[in-house]
């Protein structure tokens, strides 16, 4: 068991805006790289889903990094804060690995199971903290964003071409009628009035 170390917050200024994208990034406990097979992948997109139906999100770019996570997502009509959304994606999440390490006895879980004073121990698998959070407003700014996490597994040397990043929206965004992956999140599109498209 470990101690839990203090995270290092930024402290930016958030809207709950029906109109505004919002980028969110968090990451793995301690960044350790966690999110590194693909069952564990495929269980994290599922709780993506879950969690975006209930809140009434939609998902319209992603990467999942080995130790931390991107997510650019777009309320609808009657969305819950992102709070809570961020929440229901994680919490459920963090319980199911939990029990799939103490099934198999996996030592990670005495890793992951963090002493908070004596007596007192939580299983952390998400640092604490809402991680990175920022609103946007422009349609450039958010294209540019969206390019710009795509490029996460390029610059890290994982693959030489963003649509090669399986765990990642990039694909869908170079080929929209391309085969589904299952194993992937729901993507939407950026809503055509978000755009500036004429609904006529």
């Amino acid at each position: 068991m470990t101690s839990d170390p203090q995270p290092h917050r930024k402290r930016l200024k958030h809207y709950e805006r029906p109109d505004h994208v919002r980028e969110l990034t968090f990451s793995c406990y301690g960044r350790l790289p966690l999110l590194t097979n693909d069952l564990w992948r495929a269980m994290f997109s599922e709780s993506v889903d879950r969690a975006l139906t209930r809140h009434v999100y939609r998902l319209v770019a992603f990467v999942f990094m080995p130790e931390h996570v991107h997510l650019m997502v777009y309320p609808l009509a009657g969305a819950a804060g992102v709070a809570l959304l961020l929440k229901a994606i994680k919490q459920p999440y963090a319980v199911r690995i939990k029990r799939l390490l103490a099934e198999t006895k996996n030592p990670l879980l005495d890793k992951l199971t963090i002493r908070q004073r004596p007596g007192v121990t939580t299983f952390r698998f998400w640092q604490e903290g809402a991680g990175y959070d920022r609103n946007l407003t422009e349609v450039k700014t958010t294209l540019a964003a969206i390019d710009y996490i795509h490029l996460n597994p390029v610059r890290r040397g994982l693959v030489d071409r963003a649509s090669d990043w399986r765990w990642s929206s990039a694909r869908w965004y170079s080929n929209p009628q391309g085969k589904k992956d299952e194993s992937l999140p729901r993507l939407d599109s950026l809503p055509g009035e978000w755009l500036g498209e004429s609904t006529s």
